[in-house]
């Protein structure tokens, strides 16, 4: 049996293109979020904190303390001070429940 083909004699023979202009404009799209990312890391890793500044007694060519140093008076704590009542809350342990994201047994949600 013949194989009969129904279409015109001069009409071309269309072959339908794959679509790859959706994958191409994601591909672009996250490539240029990814670059864009990269350069913003180097710009904000570049900049200075304006909280650090120089601490001049922790230069590499200045001499370690020894064994027999001791810190100046003003950074020494008193051993025989009382602490106040807001300083003896404050250093008080945590009391109650562990934190959790799992519900008790028995407890309902909402």
């Amino acid at each position: 049996m013949p194989n009969f083909d129904h279409r015109h004699p001069h009409q071309p023979d269309r072959k339908p293109k794959p679509k790859t202009f959706g994958l191409s404009a994601l591909s672009l799209g996250a490539a240029a979020i990814g670059l864009g990312g990269a350069l913003l890391a180097v710009f904000l890793r570049s900049k200075k904190n304006p909280a650090e500044h120089a601490a001049p007694d922790l230069a590499l060519d200045k001499p370690r303390p020894g064994a027999d140093d001791r810190a100046p008076e003003a950074f020494r704590p008193n051993p025989t001070a009382v602490p106040t009542k807001a300083e003896r809350e404050s250093l008080r342990p945590a009391t109650g429940p562990a934190p959790s994201f799992a519900a008790d047994r028995g407890s309902t949600l909402g």
